[in-house]
């Protein structure tokens, strides 16, 4: 790979080909339980832009640049009403859409126009799209929409690293015999690495196949990687023996460091957790005390990996194989989707908001945890 690639690649800010492609999508930026009535504001960078979301007293979300057009002091010390956020220093108020409300030491509020971004609320998270008008359908992914069951939300200790290193990790299969087997289902199940990969793009992003094992031995695991920063993913842990199905979104904060959400949901037929509502929240490290990479958690493991490539990996000195053809596969897509948005078309799986209703079922399945076939909330 020539250097100019590897930047193509790995930039995000506004005006990169990444940058404008990343901003066709809705992101996650908080969980709603960050968010209360005694601590309305949090500042959020992401994409290379330091921006606000609050909650207004009325209970309806905004987000807004973090830097005041009067004079840069920043909103996430302001205040909230129920019209929006007022800066703490001269009390400039602006409303979700960025209008300036009121200019207390000035008679007229005309021609103040402050950055501001559309946020929906969506299993738990507060989601913003960052792109050109209109915005699209905010994806009703079956791990968020699902209600006969446990969700929850989680953050991760911020990522040291550019976002695509840890995408580039959701189409390497073979890594995980390698890097996770003692700690991942295959520990119990394989001694030796039996592996074959397939890889195909659909109307979401790239399937990944994993065949392990020979014969009536071999098992099965498929799930995807949607397009462009989320890995979707079941697994079993071994303290509870449920089933846990998850989305991985991995948010570019800017070029060197990546925020992850996870959302977690265990079917349960007990339990109920509504789509639109507020989920369990907790924040997870991925460091011990010591500042140590936490080696027996299969997330961690892979945060290792992911940061001591570098803060964005010299690609140019690689040595790609065979095993490296999702890769190969992730970083072509990349490129015809910036591609297509430089010519005005919409990039892969991106909907109009009047497209974005149904839930999204996708195509999970994972033999060695006994999912043998995508798992629907209509078949619970």
């Amino acid at each position: 790979m020539r250097p100019e690639e590897n930047e193509l690649l790995t930039r995000v800010g506004r005006g990169t080909p990444g940058g404008e492609l990343l901003r066709r999508y809705w992101h996650p930026i908080a969980a709603t339980a960050e968010l209360t009535g005694e601590k309305p504001i949090k500042a959020v960078k992401i994409l290379d832009e330091e921006l606000v979301v609050y909650r207004d007293t009325t209970g309806r979300y905004g987000m807004v640049g973090e830097h005041c057009p009067h004079r840069s002091a920043s909103l996430a010390y302001g205040r909230v009403d129920e019209q929006g956020i007022r800066c703490p220093y001269h009390g400039w108020k602006f409303d979700a859409a960025g209008r300036c409300l009121e200019r207390p030491a000035e008679r007229s509020t005309a021609g103040i126009k402050h950055t501001a971004y559309p946020v929906q609320q969506r299993g738990g998270l507060l989601f913003v799209y960052m792109g050109p008008a209109p915005a699209p359908a905010l994806p009703r992914w079956d791990v968020r929409a699902w209600e006969k069951g446990e969700r929850w939300i989680e953050r991760h200790s911020v990522l040291r690293c550019n976002w695509f290193q840890a995408m580039e990790n959701s189409v390497d299969p073979s890594h995980l015999f390698w890097l996770h087997g003692r700690t991942a289902h295959l520990a119990k199940d394989i001694e030796h690495y039996d592996e074959e990969h397939e890889f195909s793009i659909f109307d979401y992003g790239v399937m990944k196949r994993r065949i392990s094992g020979r014969g009536a031995a071999s098992r099965a695991d498929q799930h995807p990687l949607l397009f462009p920063n989320i890995l979707r993913h079941v697994f079993k842990p071994g303290k509870t023996g449920k089933v846990m199905h998850n989305l991985q979104y991995r948010v570019p904060i800017d070029d060197t460091s990546t925020q992850v959400f996870m959302v977690l949901f265990s079917p349960d037929e007990a339990k109920r957790t509504p789509a639109t509502g507020d989920a369990h929240f907790s924040f997870v490290s991925m460091m011990d005390e010591n500042g140590q990479y936490r080696m027996d958690m299969v997330l961690a493991q892979d945060v290792m990996a992911w940061e001591t490539q570098g803060p964005i990996v010299d690609r140019t000195h690689e040595h790609l194989g065979a095993a490296d053809r999702g890769i190969v596969i992730l970083r072509k897509l990349m490129r015809q989707q910036m591609d297509a948005v430089r010519d005005g078309q919409m990039p892969l799986g991106v909907k109009s908001a009047g497209d974005g209703e149904q839930v999204i079922e996708l195509d999970v399945i994972n033999e060695r945890i006994g999912l043998a076939r995508p798992q629907t909330e209509a078949a619970e």
